[in-house]
């Protein structure tokens, strides 16, 4: 360690007499000066080519590369034209002067290259932080290997080691599988986002199927990128067998709603109890099932709202599935009259009524019986069948909407309490006295 730093002390100084004689040269300050107004005419040639240019229409009759190109270079004009102007200032003072005297303008120029190409490269890309996290990344990686200083700070990260046990972790080590995982990670979330594509595609598997076999998928790759990223940068995963004993506190202890929610996530996709597309009632929520997820499924109310549901609760707690094995529906209506109604006539016309809208099946005729002979009248009970249950409030109001014109026309009508109060003794007390100030 004491030899690394000898040798980190060595090249700072290095370093330092070197950036010294360059400012001390007035070639400096002049590649400087043609460094900045090369920076300066870039930024205005860029407003300029951005306010002309329509990035939406522009070259669309070309070939889709050539026309990707074109808008990446449009999108980094400022970068473009300065790596232009950088490159033609050096080849001129490389043919007036002393090679050493262009120094700083090669290297902008190769900057300025390399950015233009991390661009052109990482435009293929969608999320935005990968993007930069990349872009960044690489250009830092390109600007060492120009000022020739990628070996020396290769070798300084890999000075400084912490071992455990078998495992020697050092930053270079940390860096390196970094971004050997992002790649391995990004490359599996387009095979699996492919394989999600064709698994829905088929319509000979249920829904509840295709969920359980993208997500089987995506854990599988996901599985496979981490050994492999891992492995390929020297990490022996038998070292890490130190860790285990730790990682299976903490998933006993901190994890396990989310361990016992992604157990509960696999139980349902596997028992078909609920699956995409249901109606179901939890506690006092119904809605559909837009989406399965490893933690939670998602209910869509119909009123804008989703309910986020644990996979747990689905498991322990009761769950109404309107449509587990039919999606025929029982609608039950309950209403009264009063006594002075002929009970056979008011269920003729509440099973008329019912069988009279559009959505009751016509193969299960209406039913109304006679429940109760209550206090303040007779109470019936009108039960009908629909197809679906989708919006079966909206059929129960149709549907007594309907009874009440009917009830009007034929005279009947619907009871409703009536209370009476006697007075026995004379009048009540009634307050009548008066504060009179002083």
């Amino acid at each position: 360690m004491d030899m690394d730093l000898k040798d980190f002390m060595e090249f700072v100084q290095t370093t330092a007499r070197s950036v010294g004689a360059e400012f001390s040269s007035p070639w400096f300050y002049l590649q400087f000066g043609l460094i900045l107004a090369a920076a300066g005419i870039a930024y205005a040639a860029e407003a300029a080519i951005r306010s002309r240019a329509d990035l939406t229409s522009l070259a669309m009759r070309w070939p889709l590369p050539l026309r990707h190109f074109v808008r990446v270079m449009v999108a980094s004009a400022s970068t473009a034209v300065f790596t232009l102007l950088v490159i033609v200032s050096r080849v001129v003072m490389y043919h007036a002067t002393w090679p050493s005297r262009s120094y700083l303008l090669m290297v902008a120029a190769k900057l300025g290259f390399a950015w233009l190409v991390i661009r052109l490269v990482t435009s293929v890309l969608r999320n935005a932080f990968i993007v930069k996290l990349v872009s960044i990344t690489a250009w830092f990686v390109a600007a060492l290997s120009i000022v020739g200083q990628l070996d020396a700070t290769v070798d300084l990260l890999d000075s400084f080691a912490i071992v455990l046990g078998g495992l020697r972790l050092t930053p270079l080590l940390a860096l390196k599988a970094g971004a050997l995982l992002l790649i391995a990670l990004w490359l599996t979330n387009i095979a699996s986002n492919f394989a999600e594509s064709r698994i829905n595609s088929t319509t000979d598997l249920t829904p509840s199927v295709q969920v359980l076999l993208v997500k089987i998928i995506r854990i599988g790759l996901l599985t496979v990128a981490i050994v492999i990223a891992l492995g390929a940068v020297g990490i022996d995963l038998s070292a890490l067998a130190v860790f285990s004993g730790a990682v299976g506190v903490g998933i006993g202890i901190g994890l396990q709603k989310i361990v016992a929610n992604f157990i509960s996530g696999i139980i349902l996709l596997a028992d078909k109890s609920v699956k995409p597309g249901d109606l179901v009632t939890i506690g006092d929520n119904t809605g559909r099932i837009s989406a399965m997820k490893t933690r939670y499924i998602s209910v869509a109310a119909g009123d804008g709202r989703e309910f986020l549901v644990p996979n747990e609760d689905l498991v322990t707690q009761k769950v109404v599935n309107w449509t587990y094995t039919d999606k025929n529906t029982l609608v039950k209506i309950a209403f009264g009259t009063n006594y002075d109604a002929d009970p056979k006539l008011v269920c003729t016309l509440a099973a008329e009524t019912a069988a009279a809208h559009p959505r009751a099946q016509k193969g299960k005729p209406p039913t109304c019986l006679l429940t109760e002979f209550a206090e303040a009248g007779m109470k019936f009970s009108l039960t009908f069948w629909i197809a679906d249950p989708d919006g079966m409030d909206k059929v129960k109001s149709d549907v007594m909407l309907e009874l009440w014109d009917a009830f009007k026309r034929e005279g009947i009508r619907v009871p409703y309490p009536v209370r009476e109060i006697r007075i026995r003794g004379g009048a009540l007390p009634v307050e009548t006295a008066v504060e009179v100030p002083n």
